[in-house]
């Protein structure tokens, strides 16, 4: 039984392996899949829009993912960029760092708290659901997209977050300029469901009072005016980056590659059964 991992690169000629354990930056196509040939692809995320799942249900190669053990921490780590962005903490980390003279006065680096504030929850899936849960705790009133339309949400919301998946509908879903004047963006899905010049665009002009981003358009490429901004806040796809989240993601390929494999059975979180050949 052969089994390929990618990781940063392709090994050379990957055919006739039984099972492919991919991550979001590789790209599995109907190229792939028909030079590799795989059973079953593990793919190490709950988003799959690397994947093309018709391609692979054509071919018979069943695609898994890992829900649920990553939405934890997704969730926390939006929470924790609204706070850098709205307690201004990056900014003022950079302001120490560079050496710059600073002293305590009673209108140095005044930001904002979540306690109070709207927040506009776009995508009301497992992650959105435990973002809403701990916005709550922080005092946050929360609209979502599943009970509030989605121009009622952008005209309310103090700080809008994204927690949709990347497909057709999804990419470039809400122009920036749709939220209203002084709110704030936070993007932790996928980078294309925002379009970044477009984002600049609105950050420089003042109609944003500021982004927080986890994911780019792009990646790793960033749309360099977002480098440029004070009011931006900028971390390197780690959603999901703990270490029990990490793990339990491992696991969950593991586990389905075995499955599929040793056992000779659907996969749990198979999102195509309907390919499953034995």
């Amino acid at each position: 039984m052969a089994v390929l991992a990618r990781e940063f690169e392709l090994v050379d000629e990957p055919a006739g392996v039984d099972g492919l354990l991919t991550t979001p930056r590789d790209r599995v196509d109907a190229a792939l899949l028909d030079l590799a040939r795989p059973r079953v692809v593990a793919n190490f995320a709950v988003g799959y829009d690397n994947v093309d799942l018709e391609a692979a249900t054509a071919r018979g190669v069943v695609v898994t993912n890992t829900p649920d053990v990553l939405t934890r921490a997704t969730a926390e780590l939006t929470i924790a960029l609204m706070l850098a962005l709205l307690r201004r903490i990056a900014e003022g980390d950079r302001l120490v760092r560079a050496g710059k003279p600073w002293r305590i006065a009673p209108t140095f680096m005044l930001g904002r708290g979540l306690d109070g504030l709207t927040l506009g929850i776009v995508g009301f899936g497992r992650i959105g659901r435990e973002v809403a849960r701990l916005a709550e705790a922080h005092g946050m009133r929360v609209l979502a997209t599943r009970a509030t339309p989605l121009d009622e949400l952008l005209a309310e919301a103090d700080v809008v977050t994204f927690h949709v998946p990347l497909n057709a509908e999804t990419r470039h879903l809400v122009d920036p300029r749709r939220l209203k004047a002084g709110a704030v963006l936070v993007n932790t899905s996928r980078g294309p469901v925002v379009d970044e010049a477009a984002l600049v665009a609105a950050l420089r002009d003042g109609h944003l009072a500021g982004a927080a981003l986890d994911v780019f358009e792009h990646e790793p490429e960033i749309h360099p005016g977002l480098l440029e901004l004070e009011n931006v806040v900028l971390t390197p796809h780690v959603g999901s980056a703990t270490h029990k989240a990490r793990e339990a993601m491992g696991m969950l390929c593991v586990e389905a590659l075995r499955q599929a494999l040793v056992e000779g059975r659907v996969p749990v979180n198979s999102l195509n059964p309907e390919a499953w050949r034995r």
